[in-house]
Order: structure tokens, then sequence, then C-alpha cells
């Protein structure tokens, strides 16, 4: 019996020092857990810069988005006129030319003979006229004094008219001529820079060949298409902002110059044409772009859209005013899809700072500190 007692009293201190052992075990787990849990009374959650940011005030711009490509505003295309071979070209590719300036010389030999017998024509039927003139102008003479019948003064004007018609058509055959010549003479119809040049020495050219093309690149042009939904918030003279392929860092504006009455049936898309200043010569024709028409545009208090919830009845953020986190409610204006951000127009204001993100989820009331950046040096 009594060793019935000594047993049933070891058991009883090893069941007693199981459940001290899982007591303490269960507190440890409990002091862990409130390591994660929301701070209680002072104690501060600290964040990253990456979670807050302070309101400020900016240009917020609403508007369809765009894609298109750049082109020059002028560009011209220069093509042979007459069938002639080429016997000079003066000038290559990426070279800048004057207005007027002479680039390519066809073969104006057998121009130049059509030239001087065209103007031997001339002179002639300038005689003949001269002589007919003065035929008629003593036959009238002769008329008033009764020497010869009016059948004569009729011939005499006949004769006048004939050789005025002559010389009227060898003017033209020397206007004609004098064309066809110039046509040899190849020159740039404005100043730019020649983009291509189609032909070399030696070339033997038709009507309709295509010599060499000039492109003005003081000013480009943005081809682009808008969704036929959103034509509506497209103007003429509406601002265009849009970024290029090969300036992943630059941001261009241009106006709209243009709209495409009619949509693409295919598509829904409608054609816009944007025009917009180069005059550094940065932009070159043909490449891509992307951007979105401006229609709407003032400057007001924003901040990110990952600032803002918008799960209750109103919208609201999480600021922080005296080292605590507030959660207040805000009116939203103007949302700009492209840098993803909204417009308050009430709750906040410029200079508040609001948490961003998962730093929402802080709970209202808690003391909260900013970390410095990583990188800043100590």
């Amino acid at each position: 019996m009594r060793r019935m007692t000594k047993r049933a009293s070891r058991g009883l201190r090893g069941v007693m020092g199981l459940t001290l052992a899982a007591t303490m075990a269960a507190a440890a787990g409990c002091r862990r857990g409130d390591a994660n849990a929301e701070p209680a009374g002072n104690q501060s959650v600290v964040i990253g810069p990456e979670n807050i940011v302070v309101v400020a005030e900016q240009e917020i711009r609403t508007g369809p988005a765009l894609s298109g490509a750049l082109a020059p505003e002028r560009e011209a295309t220069i093509r042979a006129e007459l069938s002639a071979p080429v016997v000079e070209t003066l000038i290559d590719q990426g070279q800048r030319v004057a207005t007027g300036q002479l680039l390519i010389r066809l073969d104006d030999a057998a121009i130049r003979d059509q030239v001087l017998s065209a103007r031997s024509a001339v002179t002639t039927a300038q005689a003949n006229l001269t002589v007919a003139q003065h035929e008629q102008d003593r036959n009238e003479a002769l008329l008033k004094a009764g020497a010869i019948a009016e059948r004569m003064v009729e011939q005499s004007r006949a004769q006048v008219t004939a050789a005025r018609a002559q010389l009227a058509t060898a003017q033209a055959q020397l206007a004609s001529a004098d064309k066809q010549a110039s046509n040899t003479r190849i020159t740039a119809p404005l100043a730019g820079i020649v983009s291509a040049r189609q032909v070399n020495a030696g070339d033997v050219v038709s009507p309709g060949t295509a010599l060499v093309t000039v492109v003005d690149p003081s000013t480009m042009r943005l081809e682009a298409s808008v969704p036929a939904e959103a034509l509506g918030a497209v103007r003429l003279g509406a601002p265009v902002d849009f970024s290029v392929t090969g300036y992943p860092n630059r941001h261009f504006t241009g106006r709209v110059t243009r709209v495409n009455p009619i949509a693409d049936p295919a598509t829904r898309q409608v054609r816009i044409i944007a025009s917009l200043p180069n005059t550094g010569g940065t932009l070159v024709g043909g490449l891509f772009a992307e951007g979105r028409v401006s229609s709407e545009s003032h400057r007001a208090p924003i901040v990110p859209q990952s600032a803002v919830d918008e799960r209750g009845l109103r919208p609201s953020v999480v600021r922080l005013k005296n080292g605590r986190t507030e959660k207040t409610e805000v009116s939203l204006g103007l949302r700009d899809a492209a840098t993803e951000t909204v417009e308050v127009t009430q709750g906040v204001a410029t200079g508040d700072t609001v948490l961003l993100g998962a730093a929402r989820g802080i709970s209202a009331g808690t003391p909260v500190k900013v970390s410095a950046p990583s990188d800043v040096k100590k």
C-alpha cells in the first residue's frame, strides 16, 4: 500500500511537471504572438519611406490614350519629269540643303536643241507678224484713198490674225522647251535634310522616277489613333503628351491639328494628327510614340491611387498627424491613369503625409515612425 502511494506520488509529480511545461510553452507562444500583434500603449510602428507620400499640388491631366508614329511635317519627294541620263549628283543622304539649291543634273543636250529650235520659230513668227501688220496698215490707207477694194484689206487682216496665231504657238513651244530644260536641273523645293537619294550618276531615268527626298525636321507630326468612344475628349488645339521609343526618360508635347472625320470600320479607331516643334532636331521620323490627349488639366493636390481606400461607402486615406495615424474621408476629382494619381478635393491639404499600400492597414491612433532611407550613410 505504501508502494502504491509512492508510485502515485511520483506519477502526480510527473503530471504536474508536464502541465507546468505546457503552461510555460503556452506563455512563451503568447509572448511571441504579442510581438506580431498591434502595438499597445505608446509602442511605435516603424515604416520605411516608401510607405508614405506627401500631398503636393501638381498638374493633373486626363484624356484618351493614343499610339502612333512620328513623321516630318514637311516632306517632298522629287521625281523626274523627262527621260534623260543622270549627269551629276551633288548631294547625299543626311546632307542639309537650302531652298533652290541644285541637287542633281540630268543630261540636257537634246533639250538644248529643242530650245534653240523653239526660239528660232518665235523669231520667224514675230517677223511674219510684223510684215503682215505693215501690209494691213498700207492696205487700210489705200482703202481710205479709194485705191483698192475692201476685199484686199480683209485679206491683209486675215494674214495678221494668222501671223499672231503662229507667234502664239511658237511662244508656247519655247515655253515648253524652257520648262523641259529647267527639269534637267533638280533643285530643293524646301530647306531641310536629304533623307534619300534614289539615283546615281549614269542612271537613266524616266518620267515619274523618284530622284531625291528632302524633309524639314524642324516640325514633326504624330500620326496616331484614339478609340472612337473617346472622340468627344479630342478637340483641335488640345495638348498631346507622349513618349518616344529611344528616349525613355523624356516626354514631349504637341497640339492636335487635324482629326479624321471617319473612323476605321475595322478597328473603331479615329486617326488624328498632332504637330510638335523639333527645333533641336532630336526627333526623327518613323519612331514609335505613345501617350494621350490631355482633354482636361489643372493644378490640384494629388496623391497616388495606392494611398486611397475606396472599399467603403466613401474613399479614405490614412494620414500621419502629430506622429499618429488618422483615418480621413476624402473627396476625389480627376484621375490620371497614365501616372496612377488622383486629385483630392477635400479631406487632406498640400503638405499632409499619407500612408501607401499595406501601411494603410495600421490601426487609427497608432504611433508611427518613418525610418531613414537605407542608402543614407550614418
